[in-house]
């Protein structure tokens, strides 16, 4: 994944954990739970993005997050910045926001949408690698059986924005 160099970020506090954010000087372009799998280098150490606690779309961004966690918001109105992705990837990422709130599809489904029916693994790999977590619904992915699986920022988090948006019974389990 390639980020601007202009690119800055913040962070927020929210019910599932710390978030972090990122915006380039073309639209939000990362949302990640701290610890989650694939975190950008640039988020901490020498090469840190600096921080803009204060950047107007961060924090707009942060109000859309916790209005969307508190079951105020369905969906995000945000510019997104999705450039960095390859040409693959931004297209299973399109995919994922036509997915609408409460509704689930299969890794499989997303593969023939956008014409790559074979491509399961590679869909997967690329909804893993989604830099925009949430406000790109990776979450709404499900395992052709129906599974809870995959999910970069934790199964527990998965299960509880697919409860909030009404797509998971209450009494899952979630697999460990």
């Amino acid at each position: 994944m390639q980020f601007h160099p202009s690119t800055v970020q913040s962070q927020t506090a929210t019910p599932l954990g710390t978030v972090r954010l990122a915006a380039s000087p073309t639209g939000l372009c990362g949302l990640w739970f701290d610890g989650q799998r694939h975190l950008p280098a640039q988020l901490d150490g020498p090469e840190a993005w600096a921080q803009a606690p204060d950047h107007p779309l961060l924090q707009e961004a942060a109000a859309q997050l916790l209005q969307y966690l508190r079951g105020e918001r369905q969906h995000f109105d945000l510019p997104l910045d999705l450039a960095g992705g390859t040409g693959f990837q931004q297209a299973v990422w399109q995919a994922l926001l036509r997915i609408p709130p409460g509704r689930t599809t299969s890794y499989g489904a997303l593969g023939r949408e956008i014409g790559r029916p074979a491509a399961v693994r590679a869909v997967g790999a690329a909804v893993g690698r989604n830099p925009l977590s949430l406000v790109v619904p990776c979450h709404r992915v499900l395992g052709g059986d129906g599974s809870l699986t995959g999910y970069a920022g934790g199964l527990e988090r998965k299960a509880a924005l697919l409860r909030l948006e009404g797509a998971l019974p209450s009494d899952t389990k979630v697999p460990a």
